[in-house]
């Protein structure tokens, strides 16, 4: 092995130490369009990736008070029973420390002539209440944040009041880019690498030396 390739080794030793990103992974992504046969219902409890905790929500679009066309089917979080809702994934979502977070969704005003706020949270990792006018259209609000520690937690839409207008909710989506830890190599792995390198440079120097000497005899 040349001196180029015992160095590149002793370097990839000591670059398998540090944390390795991966690609983002979608831990749920969902836009309610196949919800209930891909029509709407008021008051819609089977909603496949979210359990109604408190309070109803209505299924609409695709016909059915399709404040905002053109985006298939949606989520009144303030429902028919003038009990504003609660969702709550049913999945609780895990993540480890280093792990970015990236949380987005799509919310609207009521359309109906009326202010109305949803506090969103992820367990003990995020919350943050968002109000929007009723003639607001569909705005994609993302959040991303880095985790600081092991966490559990589902994701939460729990809108206040109960006018049987709320906000519109659509295209949720939870993603992580995880950082995997390679183990690190040990410490004579280390010391070896090192020695490699050391040793390289210096038999570089040498023969850069000796060239330039016989140069210099010439």
């Amino acid at each position: 092995m040349g001196l180029a390739g015992i160095t590149l080794s002793a370097v990839t030793i000591l670059k398998l130490s540090a944390p390795q990103p991966v690609a983002a992974v979608i831990l749920l992504p969902d836009n309610f369009d196949t919800e209930n046969g891909g029509v709407g219902i008021l008051n819609y409890v089977g909603l496949a990736n979210w359990n109604v905790t408190e309070g109803t929500v209505d299924l609409i679009g695709n016909g059915l008070f399709d404040f905002l066309p053109g985006n298939g089917l949606y989520l009144d979080l303030d429902g028919s029973t003038g009990n504003a809702g609660r969702i709550e994934s049913k999945t609780t979502y895990s993540f480890n420390p280093a792990d970015i977070v990236e949380l987005q969704f799509k919310l609207a005003g009521s359309q109906r002539g009326d202010t109305n706020s949803v506090t969103v949270s992820l367990g003990s990792l995020f919350s943050e209440i968002f109000a929007l006018n009723s003639s607001e259209p569909f705005t994609t609000i993302t959040r991303n944040f880095t985790v600081a520690s092991p966490a559990n937690g589902k994701l939460v839409f729990d809108h206040a009041g109960g006018d049987w207008h709320g906000l519109l909710l659509d295209q949720v989506k939870i993603s992580v880019n995880q950082t995997i830890s390679i183990p690190e190599p040990s410490s004579t792995s280390v010391i070896f690498a090192l020695g490699f390198l050391g040793a390289g440079s210096c038999l570089k120097q040498k023969l850069s030396q000796s060239k330039q000497s016989n140069q210099d005899e010439d």
